[in-house]
């Protein structure tokens, strides 16, 4: 397995970018502003955010009210334009972003193959958490980890012990055995960029930024099909998926709204480039 770099584009790359019917729709110019920075390189208008209603400039605060779409409105927005009947870009980002919680159980409730999980609240978790596991399996922090942090291995009694004094509640997975995961980013249902991400020795996790090393050999095309399908089913305009195979079957481990860039580098790609081209491009007229 090679993990140098190529300047070449991925061949799933070759495929036209463009957003999908239901994640932007034909717009005249004006119908779409950005309040983040994610399109600055785009013809979209990007005003910024501020922390107050009050404090956006009169004529920005038209602009807004009068636009059909508003592109990355942050955490403190989203909900607002939503209640005010605007489309948002990206679509069920914010309240998934960083919450394994929120996650699985929409993973759970759609079906989608995911490795299987519990939640446990309250007392007598040990003895719950044995019951339906054994060792070993995977101790998460639910809400806010990221980078591979706040994810244990846990083999015995001791380590879940350890674990559940600081964590409830606690996220319980089972261990999958894999030397490897695909991270598939799909941003309006397009895969944009999809590598291996392969553990260091004496480390389960897969994760860049604890190690792990980029691959770009042999991305199987059915994985990337896999991807782009769980990201249309539960409606993620923009993510990164973590993909495994396990056993001839394909599991989202879990999703990454916020997703490094490490991988896009190797390549000599440019998320913002990327994010740019596909929403002018859908502008054309």
């Amino acid at each position: 397995m090679s993990d140098s770099p190529s300047n070449e584009k991925p061949p799933y790359l070759d495929r036209p970018l463009c957003p999908s019917k239901s994640s932007a729709k034909e717009a005249k110019p004006s119908d779409t502003i950005s309040l983040g920075k994610r399109l600055r390189r785009s013809s979209i208008p990007c005003v910024g955010v501020y922390p107050n209603w009050t404090d956006f400039p009169e004529e920005v605060k038209r602009a807004l009210m009068t636009a059909a779409t508003i592109c990355y409105p942050g955490p403190v927005y989203a909900e607002v334009f939503q209640a005010t009947g605007k489309d948002i870009f990206p679509k069920n980002y914010y309240h998934f972003l960083g919450n394994k919680i929120a996650q699985t159980n929409l993973f759970q409730l759609l079906g989608i193959p995911h490795p299987r999980t519990g939640i446990y609240y309250g007392r007598n978790r040990s003895e719950r958490i044995r019951c339906d596991f054994r060792f070993p399996f995977v101790g998460k922090t639910p809400v806010g980890s990221s980078r591979g942090e706040g994810v244990f291995l846990i083999c015995n009694a001791g380590d879940l012990l350890k674990y559940l004094a600081d964590h409830n509640p606690a996220y319980v997975q089972e261990y999958i055995p894999i030397e490897r995961d695909l991270r598939v980013v799909v941003v309006a249902g397009k895969v944009v960029h999809a590598y291996w991400r392969v553990h260091q020795e004496g480390d389960f996790r897969n994760n860049v930024a604890q190690g792990g090393a980029i691959s770009f050999d042999g991305i199987p095309e059915e994985a990337l099909e896999f991807g782009r399908n769980v990201a249309a089913e539960c409606g993620f305009d923009e993510v990164g998926l973590d993909i495994c195979e396990h056993d001839c079957k394909y599991y989202v481990l879990e999703a990454n709204m916020v997703f490094g860039l490490e991988g896009f580098r190797k390549k000599e790609m440019d998320i913002y480039d990327i994010i740019a081209e596909l929403f002018d491009a859908d502008r054309q007229p």
